[in-house]
Formats: C-alpha cells, structure tokens, sequence
C-alpha cells in the first residue's frame, strides 16, 4: 500500500491511499493539520515503525475503509454498513490506543527538537522522563525527520508517497511529486 501526502492550498493536506486489498479508495483531507507536519504522516510513521497492524493505516492495508471512504458510491454505502456492525479486535483496540499515545508524544517531541516550538506541553510532566529516549521514539523521530525534510519544502499540490509497511522498501523510497 502507499499513502500519498499532497500539500494543498490553506495549509492543508489531502491523503489518497492505493492499496492491493479492499475496494478502491477516494482521496481524503487529512483532519488534522499542524504547522509543521500533517498529523495523519506522524500516525502513518509511528504506526508503520511500532509495528501497529491494528490502527487506522494498518487496517486500511488490511482492507478495511477505517476513516476513508470508497470511491464508488455503491460499494461506500455497502462497506459503510458492514464496518458499522463490526467491532474491533482488543488488539486493534490496543494498536490504536498506542498510535494515540505515540503519536501525541513524538510529534511535539519532534517539534521541540527541530526547533519549531521551545517547550514541550504541560502533559508531558506526567510522561515517563526518558520515553523521549526510547529506541522507538527514536526511530519514530528519524522518520519524522526524514518525512519532514520532503515536506517542508514542498509547493502546493507537491506530495509525499510513503509505502506500508515502510520496512518493505528503503527508508530512502519516499517519491516527490
């Protein structure tokens, strides 16, 4: 599966996602747009580097529609009801709990880093004091990092293509558009 990452105009991000399983899929706008990062990536990077098979993107590669949508409006409303009535797994449950947690730690842990923000939240005094320091949050902020540099300096309607999971391909495979 690749997710695709286009910068559009008002500081905004649309997700379009191909995938081998599943119906075909329409273009998104990412709900949640920071300043410096589009919040779907920073999921779409910790979720692909923590392994979690069971949060949003992980289930969209599974075939699951999850907060996207088909593109063909018959099958949306057929698929629509079938997920409605399908609860997840405590293990999805678990990933996406965890994609939650990592996500809304390494993403100001990454700000505070880069130099785009001099402080980390109030929240974080109750956060263990070396989760910064993991090897995961680590290796969740080397992505970051990597993404990062691709994104920044993309014009409006530039894209970023990231494949699932990202151990399937060399970090380096991230494609401009």
């Amino acid at each position: 599966m690749d997710v695709t990452f286009t910068e559009v105009p008002g500081r905004r991000c649309r997700m379009t996602v191909v995938r081998e399983r599943g119906p075909r899929l329409a273009p998104r706008p990412g709900p949640g747009y920071g300043d410096c990062l589009p919040h779907d990536a920073v999921h779409f990077l910790v979720e692909a580097e923590a392994g979690l098979s069971g949060g949003v993107f992980g289930r969209i590669a599974a075939g699951q529609s999850n907060v996207f949508w088909a593109a063909d409006p018959v099958i949306r409303k057929r698929r629509a009801r079938r997920e409605a009535k399908r609860q997840p797994s405590t293990a999805e449950r678990a990933d996406m709990a965890r994609s939650e947690t990592l996500a809304s730690l390494c993403e100001p842990l990454w700000q505070v880093r880069a130099g785009r923000r001099s402080s980390l939240p109030d929240r974080f005094s109750s956060v263990e004091p070396d989760i910064g320091e993991s090897p995961l949050v680590e290796r969740i902020l080397g992505r970051v990092d990597d993404f990062a540099a691709h994104w920044h300096p993309l014009p409006a309607g530039g894209s970023v293509t990231l494949p699932w999971p990202l151990h399937a391909r060399s970090a380096h495979t991230s494609r401009l558009r």
